[in-house]
């Protein structure tokens, strides 16, 4: 699963001007013949990787890209699938999902990676980190956001302090709740808040209690949204005045004037990440890793940090984040993770009962 941030251009522009001057630099390693083809979601991503992101890794190495756009998640990796049958890449690098990587990793789609030719992957921490059972790399954290508690400052003066809050009575057909189970990650978010952690996820009882837990939330809530922007405008006019949204959205939204803030709950905001991952078939590889070795520097996680709005997948103290810059997109509080294993064995199951709980 995918999100599409409601970033603007002109966020884009504004930002351009907090670029750092110069990035530390990999060993030069110039490429033959065809540019080395990336791809990442389309649109905001794109549009901020083709504008801040390639020019630079381009001046450090010597390597051109070919921005490539990539669609959701499982409709790329069909793609790539039914390309790598024919001995073909459409894009030697590829940001996908971690369920799909997982299902790349179940037919051997991903290159094992080569670690000692990539020192800076050390940095990416190790929850970000793919590997197939023998150990063998497979992906690498590229990009991380939040999803936390997002309220109208007009309707509620003051941040919610836990995500068990959005269950109280007095919140009654107020909230915006993301539509999936695949998005929304309620299973995960309700198992730390009330029963100890997402590993109580671990049988189907277990999930149907997680489940009922999560059922009490209807009558709080006003809409179940699939196009995010729907949901941001709603909150900014208060119409909606709480939800779960997007941390570093709703803090441009903050910084534009609208009355909108969003906070970190005590049990952690919902970690999301992309993942670089090289096709088995390219005949880039070299180049790709020395692609994914520059991404995984701090200096250029900071800066994706400053000028994406994304969380960076190294320690916080190996960057020069100041305090404000950090919290804009990350915290300290241990985040809520998704369990992926679960949304990569039970799809189907999760959203047939996730649909019954909706209808029911």
């Amino acid at each position: 699963m995918i999100r599409t941030s409601s970033l603007t251009r002109r966020t884009l522009l504004k930002t351009a001007g907090a670029m750092p001057l110069a990035l530390a630099a990999p060993s030069v390693l110039r490429a033959a013949g065809d540019p080395l083809k990336v791809g990442v979601y389309g649109g905001y991503f794109q549009d901020s990787f083709d504008s801040f992101v390639y020019p630079e890794f381009t001046k450090a190495t010597g390597i051109e890209i070919e921005s490539i756009a990539v669609p959701t998640g499982e409709a790329w990796l069909i793609q790539l699938q039914q390309a790598a049958r024919a001995k073909r890449a459409p894009a030697d690098v590829s940001m996908m999902a971690t369920v799909s990587i997982m299902r790349g990793m179940r037919t051997g789609l991903w290159a094992t990676l080569d670690e000692a030719a990539m020192p800076n992957v050390s940095n990416i921490l190790p929850t970000l980190q793919n590997r197939y059972e023998n150990g063998g790399l497979a992906a690498v954290g590229a990009v991380s956001w939040y999803i936390t508690v997002a309220t109208n400052t007009d309707t509620f003066p003051e941040p919610i302090g836990s995500w068990a809050e959005l269950w109280d009575p007095k919140y009654q057909d107020s909230l915006g709740l993301l539509a999936l189970v695949s998005n929304s990650y309620l299973l995960e978010i309700t198992a730390k808040t009330f029963f100890g952690g997402t590993e109580y996820l671990s049988s189907d009882e277990s999930i149907l209690e997680v489940l009922a837990k999560v059922a009490e939330l209807k009558p709080n809530t006003r809409l179940w949204y699939r196009d995010e922007a729907q949901f941001e405008q709603a909150l900014k006019s208060g119409e909606i005045p709480i939800g779960q949204y997007y941390h570093d959205v709703t803090g441009l939204a903050a910084a534009d004037g609208f009355p909108v803030r969003s906070n970190f709950p005590k049990e952690g905001g919902l970690r999301e990440s992309g993942n670089w991952a090289v096709a088995g078939v390219s005949d880039k590889i070299d180049q790709a890793q020395v692609f994914i070795d520059y991404m995984s520097q701090p200096s250029v996680q900071a800066m994706l940090a400053r000028n994406l709005g994304t969380a960076p997948n190294v320690a916080r103290e190996s960057m020069d984040l100041t305090d404000e810059e950090f919290a804009a997109v990350s915290s300290e509080i241990e985040p809520v993770v998704p369990r992926y294993d679960l949304h990569f064995e039970r799809t189907d199951w999760l959203n047939q009962i996730w649909a019954e709980m909706l209808q029911a």
